[in-house]
């Protein structure tokens, strides 16, 4: 069975259980969304479902992203993702919505983190920087000294330094479902989850449970 969302983050709240305990929940606007195409084995190679999400103007679509939507009927959509699935049990033209999931449901949520621009290896990495004194008045947040010697006479591939960070396509795995409202289109998840607000995300079934 196929449970896969497209949504956009809203932002963070608290709602509170029956005890009365405050939850830490990220709202997000799942769907509706439409499978635009059922990829399948015997024709791609492997099996997806992909969904589009997000009315938008048609000016704003290539021609070719229009006639991809056309050949089912559907109305311009600005996002489009693929969710693979074993054995999919929907066809091209459904509409998906966020009654696929219940509460209690644990999902896997992937987003693009915020970007942070070009962050030195404190901010980056947690890096603890240099000694405040014996001089050093202007060396305060640098990596240090960091140069090989003679052999390899060069810096290993990966090794923590300055650089660009964040924008980066994150999931946040394993999380509780905690509200799903069918009339406004809502998912609340406990816990937080990557992206800025009104950035786009994939809600889907967790794969650790």
């Amino acid at each position: 069975m196929f449970k896969g969302l497209l949504g956009k983050k809203i932002g963070m709240t608290q709602i509170f259980d029956e005890s009365g305990l405050s939850v830490p929940v990220t709202l997000i606007e799942a769907g509706p969304c439409f499978v635009t195409q059922v990829r399948t084995p015997q024709i791609d190679g492997y099996s997806a479902v992909q969904l589009g999400f997000g009315e938008t103007k048609p000016k704003r679509l290539t021609g070719g992203q229009l006639g991809h939507l056309k050949k089912t009927d559907l109305p311009p959509l600005r996002f489009l993702r693929e969710f693979r699935a074993k054995d999919p049990e929907v066809k091209e033209g459904d509409i998906v919505k966020v009654d696929l999931f219940s509460v209690g449901e644990r999902v896997d949520v992937v987003g693009t983190s915020k970007g942070r621009g070009f962050a030195g290896v404190v901010k980056r990495h947690g890096f603890a920087g240099g000694p405040k004194t014996h001089g050093q008045s202007d060396r305060h947040r640098t990596p240090g000294s960091q140069g090989a010697g003679t052999t390899p006479g060069r810096i290993f591939k990966g090794k923590r330094g300055p650089g660009h960070m964040g924008n980066d396509r994150v999931t946040s795995q394993n999380l509780k479902l905690e509200l799903v409202d069918l009339e406004r289109n809502l998912l609340g998840v406990r816990g937080a989850v990557p992206g800025a607000r009104g950035s786009l995300v994939m809600i889907k079934e967790a794969r650790k449970q």
